[in-house]
């Protein structure tokens, strides 16, 4: 089924998009959505579908063509996304840190010659990327950054440690932050290209988590790790800054996966109230779960248009910070009801992990929390309309 159709949405994507939109669908739905349920029970990391994404050109989407990538814009990697998470949000959320967060801030904050080194390897899918920002006591406070970087000669040595990395165990290149002085709040953050081979740096140990079980989750360790100087990715003090706007596209891609998986409920939940019988008739039919059904589509239209304006915004270059949290925020919160909702439609059945709805609900909860939890959002977009109306 064709995702516009189904809530009656005009996207009016381009026809290049529209055809990159076709083909991750034919790709996600034909070689990842059969293993998606055994991904999630083994809490395995699908290695052979990350080797198949690389060729097809899905691990450097926005990446230029001179450095190797497929040269699209924003709203294509959402696109994309969006078409994995519908079949498998692990998978959509190790496509998701490996690009936006690991490869774009090369891409944006990079030397020329970082750029050639890295970038090519990571966008052919040759390399894995991952991001590191979040510590142990600094998760929201993430200007809370403790580890700490030390220029020694030709090296900087890092100390310290990030939680939560996605990719983390399988990853060969690591964009993190580290506190280079200790100047006030974010100013003394500066962020750093680690590979895993450099001496003093390790993975530390795996998480076992409630949802997006096929994605890697684990800490990563620094102990007198030494990173080259030309390593330091922009300048000294700006690491936390850039990370920030890093975040922007990351929101957006959360908000892509929240829709690819909400559409995933609802058309699920759909078809089997169309084809469930009860009282001699199909439950399609009872205002309850009209009403599901209505409030679903809603939503799903809604965040929709939300998330396919704020990558159009991005792509274009404007602004979007506030539409960044607004589509994070709005997005994850309905595919959250919606799964809720959809799980109700199937009532026991939904409850069974012999159907999908479990794992969406499961997978869908970490929308609300990471790349900022909906609280931090509502403060985002709260601070950004007060400055707005203070400065007209």
């Amino acid at each position: 089924m064709n995702a516009e159709t189904e809530v009656g949405i005009v996207t009016d994507l381009k026809e290049e998009e529209r055809l990159f939109r076709d083909m991750v669908r034919e790709f996600a739905r034909n070689e990842i959505g059969p293993i998606a349920a055994e991904i999630d029970e083994t809490s395995r990391f699908p290695a052979e579908i990350v080797a198949k994404m690389g060729p097809l050109g899905l691990l450097g989407i926005p990446v230029p063509e001179e450095y190797g990538g497929a040269g699209c814009g924003s709203l294509s990697s959402i696109l994309a996304l969006e078409e994995v998470a519908y079949v498998c949000g692990s998978t959509a959320l190790t496509l998701a840190a490996h690009t936006s967060l690991a490869t774009l801030p090369i891409l944006n904050f990079g030397t020329e010659e970082q750029k050639q080194r890295y970038i090519p390897d990571l966008a052919a899918g040759r390399k894995i990327g991952a991001f590191g920002l979040t510590e142990s006591h600094a998760g929201s406070d993430a200007a809370g950054t403790r580890t700490r970087a030390v220029r020694k000669g030709a090296n900087y040595v890092l100390n310290g440690s990030k939680c939560y990395i996605t990719n983390a165990s399988h990853a060969s290149v690591f964009v993190v932050t580290a506190r280079t002085s200790d100047a006030p709040g974010s100013r003394g953050i500066s962020s750093f290209i680690v590979e895993r081979e450099f001496p003093g740096f390790s993975v530390g140990k795996k998480e076992d988590k409630l949802g997006l079980r096929g994605s890697d989750t684990a800490e990563i360790l620094f102990s007198d790790c030494s990173v080259p100087a030309a390593n330091l990715l922009g300048k000294e003090g700006e690491g936390f800054r850039n990370f920030m706007r890093i975040l922007d596209g990351g929101r957006i891609g959360i908000g892509a996966m929240a829709l690819g998986i909400g559409q995933a409920a609802f058309d699920f939940a759909a078809r089997y109230a169309s084809g469930r019988q009860a009282f001699g008739q199909s439950v399609a039919t009872f205002g309850a779960i009209q009403e599901k059904l209505a409030n679903m589509a809603v939503s799903l239209h809604a965040a929709r248009l939300l998330v396919y304006d704020t990558a159009r915004r991005r792509q274009a270059g404007r602004p979007h910070t506030k539409e960044a949290s607004m589509t994070k925020l709005f997005a994850s919160e309905a595919a959250y009801a919606i799964t809720k909702d959809a799980i109700q439609v199937l009532g026991g059945n939904g409850y069974s992990r012999e159907y999908p709805l479990e794992r969406f609900f499961r997978d869908v909860k970490l929308l609300e929390i990471g790349e900022g939890t909906s609280e931090i959002q509502r403060l985002v977009i709260a601070r950004s309309a007060v400055e707005e109306i203070s400065g007209e």
